[in-house]
């Protein structure tokens, strides 16, 4: 077993050398540690308004459902999150055991199955788990403690307040204790307390939260090999299976000739699947399933099968020839979505302009584990063993596809093996529902990592054009930002091309710059594939974009970044959505703008962290140069800061450093792996990792075409952490490290070099 290191170190030298011992620390990065907080009003803990209530089934704040006590004292908490590497199945339980004083030690969780009428919404998905969950969480601990506390008064014949609850113990005036175990039953008899009959404990004693000492819930099953994913379950009986689906969105066998395959030894049967139809939602793509007694046979079924495809109304999808047609889409007026006093004047009376086009291939998430599930029919019902991140919807399309009522239908969740979006939607699950029924027995559909990259929901390609409109002193009067698209609607969707208001708000319409004049559009863009949401979603072209002309704008007015975001952002205030002429459909991550505004103070600071944190303006050997860039997403503040290096005409990373500002750091431990994790994946988008399409299929294949950043370009990560007291609401951590990345990188490389990338992926040149 790994040591568990401690995150919060001294100084970044430290971190360094500590981190070399951990998983991580092997693979090059560096720690994290808390800095002076921005100065947000404090205030005491009351609930207050977030947007998991207007999530399907909501919030259940109900501790009979979450939490159980044995005799022996053991807590059971029920995680009703998937765990992804995001540390929800830790931290949410963390957070109800600090509150109800029990000793982590003697707490077990347990995985709830897809079942939101019992647990409300469990879709992980939205940086939202915390951000959600964390004061249910502190209400559902508090409950529990309060009815322990009252329990014991009844039973010793004293005033409640006079009753103690610490550590697993309950002690009376007297010198009276008892264990949880032996008061479990009285207590879980109590009623629920109110929130206001609740005293919570002060943030000076906390024992576990905002520590960030808990160590994630699985880590030594997963570094041992213990863990079950989606492909470690076995049935009795159970069959395998792989498929052969259409190679283009839309396509359908014509025929096939399954001959081969049924005479190779193992191969049990061939089966055509139904075909998805228009809009693909999360249905299988249809096509031809081999099923047979190993996964070597079915593979090699596979293999044999001969199959002449019919394209489909996609077959003439060519992303060089979409890529110009999004350009040329770009070039023209859009719908508005954000309309701030005249741009069109101030463009017309502009002593200097701009214009930059930023654009992205489409992108997979390709996870280490590859979609993989397995399914149970029988007269009963139907059983599901699948990493999924929307156990509930999976239950509920698994139903449907098979007439079932969804309540014959329990969904197992297992560990992820990392899902970014991929594995909320479980196209793969349904698959193994229909073979299972088919065949008579349990079957498992396993993806092959060629299967994921080729029939994935891509994160959407863009092209997005900046005109920038300046006066003769170089200030900036006029933003116009045109965003082209295909949109995820046209998933759920008869296609009409334009993109969703809660697309737009993703780092275009809310930008947060002291502009006169600013205008964003979105033009049409008609999807080719199954376009879904990525790690991130549309933050990553709108940051893309918008950092790159940031970058851009510096070079060209004699500036350098830091000077020209600060300018741009302007001085700290919280934004008026309406002066800023934001639209009243604006998405804020669905917060209120009321709890969760929008405050370009917390910008600031953490380009400022991340800056002086790198040593931003330190002389630099030739060939490297540091860029900047920062971002608001999923409501909370993230800078990255990205030291480039160019040798030989390669370009490496070789130091990033990442400030957040995500509100009362939970577990701080988490947030650390998070930035870490999404400092890596910025990378690989900024750097590696493209998907395009050639005659309507997927051109690339496995890793060897569809790279990764690998261990040689591995950067030092160092993590600054804002630090906030409770008061401060969680926010997003999951996804808003991803976005400032590729355009930090890409200015790190102009610092650098003096060239300008405005593609991603850029390419390493090695």
């Amino acid at each position: 077993m790994l040591k568990y290191i401690q995150p919060h170190l001294a100084n970044a030298q430290e971190c360094v050398h500590l981190a070399k011992v951990t998983r991580r620390g092997f693979l090059g990065t560096a720690g994290s540690f808390a800095i002076a907080a921005y100065a947000v009003p404090a205030r005491a803990f009351d609930t207050y308004a977030v947007g998991g209530s207007d999530m399907p089934h909501g919030i259940i704040e109900n501790p009979l459902i979450f939490v159980s006590i044995d005799a022996d004292g053991t807590v059971t908490l029920v995680a009703h999150r998937s765990e992804m590497g995001t540390g929800s199945r830790t931290s949410l339980p963390m957070v109800i055991a600090d509150e109800m004083e029990a000793d982590w030690a003697r707490v077990k969780i347990v995985q709830a199955p897809g079942d939101e009428p019992t647990y409300g919404n469990q879709d992980t998905d939205g940086s939202r788990s915390m951000r959600h969950h964390i004061q249910v969480a502190r209400k559902i601990g508090g409950s529990v403690r309060t009815m322990l506390q009252r329990a014991a008064a009844e039973q010793w014949g004293v005033e409640p307040t006079a009753v103690k609850v610490e550590m697993h113990e309950v002690t009376g005036p007297g010198g009276q204790s008892v264990g949880f175990g032996d008061l479990a039953a009285k207590a879980m008899a109590q009623p629920v307390p109110p929130h206001s009959e609740i005293t919570y404990k002060t943030e000076d004693q906390f024992r576990y939260i905002g520590k960030g000492q808990v160590q994630i819930t699985d880590l030594h099953d997963i570094t041992t090999g213990a863990a079950i994913y989606g492909a470690d379950v076995i049935l009795p009986g159970m069959k395998f299976a792989v498929i052969a689906r259409p190679p283009v969105l839309g396509g359908k066998a014509v025929s096939y000739d399954a001959t081969e395959a049924l005479a190779l030894p193992g191969v049990e049967s061939v089966h055509e699947l139904p075909y998805a139809s228009m809009p693909p939602k999360f249905a299988p793509l249809g096509g031809i399933a081999v099923v047979a007694s190993n996964t070597w046979a079915a593979l090699d079924g596979r293999e044999r099968l001969k199959i002449t495809w019919e394209a489909g109304p996609h077959g003439g999808y060519s992303s060089p020839a979409y890529m110009a047609e999004m350009i040329a889409t770009s070039e023209q007026a859009g719908t508005v979505a954000r309309d701030q006093g005249d741009f069109d004047a101030a463009l017309a009376s502009a002593a200097k302009t701009f214009t930059g086009t930023y654009t992205q291939d489409h992108i997979a998430h390709i996870p280490m584990e590859p979609p993989a599930a397995i399914a149970h029919y029988t007269a009963e019902g139907l059983e599901i063993w699948a990493p999924v991140q929307s156990p509930y919807a999976t239950r509920v399309d698994a139903a449907a596809a098979l007439g079932l009522d969804p309540a014959k239908v329990k969904v197992n969740v297992t560990l992820l093996g990392g899902g970014f979006g991929r594995k909320s939607k479980a196209d793969f699950v349904t698959e193994a529902a229909l073979l299972s029924k088919a065949v008579g027995a349990p079957v498992r559909v396993q993806w092959t990592r060629e299967d994921d990259v080729k029939h994935s929901f891509y994160h959407t390609t863009s092209a997005e054009r900046i005109d920038v409109a300046m006066d003769a002193a170089g200030k900036v009067t006029g933003w116009r930002h045109r965003s082209v698209a295909p949109s995820i609607l046209s998933t759920f969707a008869p296609d009409e091309g334009n993109v969703m208001p809660l697309e737009q708000g993703m780092g275009m319409s809310d930008l947060p710059f002291s502009v006169e004049n600013i205008r964003c559009e979105s033009g049409k863009a008609l999807a080719h594939t199954r376009i879904g949401w990525f790690r991130s979603v549309s933050n990553i072209p709108h940051a893309w974009a918008i950092g790159s002309c940031v970058g851009e704008l510096a070079a060209q007015l004699g500036k350098d970044q830091r000077a020209m975001w600060l300018e741009l952002i302007g001085a700290p205030r919280i934004l008026d959505a309406k002066a800023a002429g934001l639209p009243d459909d604006f998405w804020n991550y669905g917060e209120p703008m009321s709890e969760f505004p929008i405050d370009t103070g917390r910008l600031i600071n953490v380009l400022n962290i991340a800056a002086d944190g790198i040593g931003y303006g330190k002389d630099l050997p030739e060939g490297e140069g540091i860029g900047l860039a920062v971002h608001r997403s999923f409501v909370s503040y993230v800078a990255c800061a990205a030291r480039v290096k160019v040798v030989d005409s390669k370009i490496t990373v070789p130091e990033m450093h990442m400030a957040i500002d995500c509100g009362f750091a939970a577990n701080p431990e988490r947030i650390r792996s998070q930035l870490e994790g999404a400092a890596v994946m910025g990378m690989t988008v900024a750097l590696n990792s493209g998907i395009t399409f050639e005659k309507g299929a997927v051109e690339q294949s496995n890793y060897y075409d569809y790279d990764v950043v690998r261990a040689d370009n591995f950067p030092v990560v160092v993590t600054h952490i804002v630090s906030h007291p409770f008061s401060v609401h969680a926010t997003g951590v999951g996804e808003p490290g991803v976005p400032p990345v590729p355009p930090a990188i890409a200015n790190g490389l102009f610092a650098a070099t003096g060239e300008r990338r405005r593609h991603l992926p850029m390419g390493i040149d090695a």
